[in-house]
């Protein structure tokens, strides 16, 4: 099921907007509120702002209604009588001294209490970029493991177009860090966004994991058997090694579906 428009557009909106909407979303019988489930996928944010969103609905469940009783229009006839204007009074030459409102009195207290606390500048975003200089040499110490392993296990120079281009030649062990380390990366941000449904949140949280430790126990492999002088790795390292891409891609393609399921 297609998630409904909000003011003409798909993007999350603020909570005051969703509110009318969530107030119109049809409920199974026994129900007085949707779960925070079906607000996320209904409305696709984030569990926080479903748990806000359903607050709001059960608080206007739970508030009194408003008084909406008219006044009474007096009989005229039972009306008491309108007293007599009485006569003009001089005014005073007094000045009289002016009243501040309890309101503005209570605000100027409550600001000049040595307790209250000053209120604070709106928080800048953390940076980004120093993410690029962590992963630079990373990058090269995983890159070259894997490839150094794959050449342990039998990956190789291959020529993928024969007949064709029979001069193209790649490196087929590049392919373990690019499909191994990039679906940890994507999963990992998948999972800690949080805008993506529950089974999708699971399998992005397990996955990930999964593979931050595959792509680590590739790495000790590799130097173990470098360290030891092994030219050729054991047959299960490289049963292992062998399966690694085709686990990739199925992972891969089940939590792209997951991420666009919203039933």
């Amino acid at each position: 099921m297609t998630a409904p428009t909000i003011n003409g557009t798909r993007y999350p909106q603020p909570i005051k907007d969703l509110l009318p909407a969530a107030r119109d979303l049809d409920l199974p019988d026994g129900e007085d509120f949707p779960s925070r489930n079906r607000l996320m996928r209904e409305f696709r944010i984030g569990a926080p702002k479903a748990g806000e969103l359903l607050a709001l609905l059960k608080a206007e469940a739970t508030a009194p209604p408003a008084d909406t009783a008219k006044a009474t229009t007096p009989d005229p006839a039972t009306a008491p009588a309108e007293p007599e204007p009485a006569a003009p009074v001089a005014p005073d030459p007094t000045p009289t001294p002016e009243i501040t409102p309890p309101e503005q009195v209570e605000q100027v207290a409550e600001v000049g209490r040595p307790d209250t606390p000053a209120p604070t500048a709106q928080a800048r975003r953390a940076v980004a970029w120093p993410v690029v200089l962590l992963a630079l040499p990373a990058f090269v110490a995983i890159w070259s493991g894997w490839v150094g392993l794959g050449g342990l296990t039998g990956f190789g120079i291959v020529h993928p177009l024969p007949g064709i281009w029979d001069s193209f030649s790649i490196n087929s062990a590049i392919t373990l860090p690019i499909g191994v380390e990039t679906y940890g990366a994507y999963a990992l941000y998948v999972w800690l966004s949080g805008r993506v449904p529950a089974p999708a949140l699971r399998f992005a949280k397990w996955s990930a994991l999964g593979s931050l430790a595959v792509g680590a126990l590739g790495q000790v492999a590799y130097h173990l058997l470098v360290a030891a002088g092994i030219a050729s790795a054991p047959w299960w390292i490289t049963t292992a090694v062998a399966c690694l891409p085709v686990a990739v891609l199925g992972m891969g393609a089940a939590l792209a579906h997951l991420v666009r399921t919203h039933d």
